[in-house]
């Protein structure tokens, strides 16, 4: 269906106030929009990511993802990387990433491993821990690096269009664009793969030249988008 291109005052307010019926701890609002519902809790957002609050608040930022690593992280990747911020509080919080869209997973005493980039927020309960993939770090802009998000509690990931989820078995590998990549399952752990033919010829400047290389039993999420550009290499 097409949708509309003008609307009443009254329509807009309509399809676009929030729901007051809503009151988990993590509500997908809109497609792009995370609420979060505190009652005297704390949670991690990405920092930036704050576009509204209703209560009393208290944000408080912080250095990279897995404390006591940001020295670190900036000094392996040519870029700031992705920090977070605290929100403690009571009230309605709500959280945005460019226009992303959100996807709410409730992890289980579970472990999944999300592109640093990709994390919009994480339950004070989940434990975070950076894994860089540090033979590719020099290749991109920003670097590539994975976090690994455990335990049992929400988080909130972001993705450019809607992704898609690639089985993966012994007998059938997935390659992937980093740049393109949002998230995987616990057991695999991705290698490097370089297209040397295809890379000398059109150069850096394009995710072709190498690829995530995932083996093994489990899955990975992909979206139709890749959302950091590459730099050539001197």
């Amino acid at each position: 269906m097409e949708s509309k291109k003008e609307y009443t005052l009254a329509e807009l307010i309509n399809e676009s106030a929030e729901n007051p019926n809503e009151n988990d701890f993590f509500e997908l609002e809109k497609p792009a929009m995370l609420e979060v519902n505190l009652k005297n809790q704390k949670i991690m957002a990405k920092a930036g990511s704050m576009v509204a609050y209703i209560g009393n608040i208290d944000f408080k930022r912080e250095g990279l993802l897995s404390k006591g690593l940001g020295g670190l992280i900036k000094k392996a990747i040519s870029g700031e990387g992705t920090s977070l911020m605290h929100a403690v509080g009571t009230g309605k919080l709500y959280l945005a990433d460019e226009g992303k869209k959100v996807k709410i997973i409730k992890l289980q005493n579970e472990s999944i491993f999300v592109n640093g980039n990709d994390v919009l927020a994480l339950e004070d309960s989940i434990k975070n821990e950076i894994k860089m993939l540090k033979s590719i770090a020099g290749m991109m802009s920003g670097g590539l690096f994975q976090v690994k998000l455990s335990g049992s509690g929400y988080i909130a990931i972001t993705t450019h269009g809607e992704p898609i989820l690639l089985r993966v078995s012994a007998n059938q590998p997935v390659y992937t664009d980093p740049n393109a990549t949002v998230a995987w399952s616990e057991n695999l752990s991705p290698n490097i793969k370089t297209n040397l033919t295809f890379g000398s010829f059109i150069g850096r400047g394009s995710g072709e030249s190498f690829q995530l290389e995932f083996f093994g039993e489990g899955w990975v999420l992909v979206q139709p988008y890749e959302e950091v550009k590459y730099v050539q290499k001197s």
